[in-house]
């Protein structure tokens, strides 16, 4: 994973990329293979895509939704 530090700029890591995931899964729910291909020109690789899911779903920002076919944004605290 790539994470800002004193090498890899705020712009070429990770963080930089999760407005984009996040815009697009805002709009509309989406699967993981539909979503990969809206943005695979703005991702450096199918790795650094699965990092950032995997950083969002760990976060509680974006959700599978029952039956693991679709990517779902949550909106703010439930509780």
């Amino acid at each position: 994973m790539k994470f800002p530090n004193k090498v890899i700029p705020y712009r070429k890591s990770i963080l930089s990329k999760f407005p984009l995931i996040l815009k697009e899964l805002e709009a509309q729910d989406c699967s993981v293979l539909d979503l990969y291909k809206k943005l695979e020109k703005k991702l450096d690789g199918l790795s650094e895509y699965m990092d950032i899911l995997d950083c969002l779903f760990y976060l509680g920002t974006i959700e599978l939704l029952p039956g693991g076919a679709k990517l779902h944004y949550v909106k703010g605290n439930t509780l």
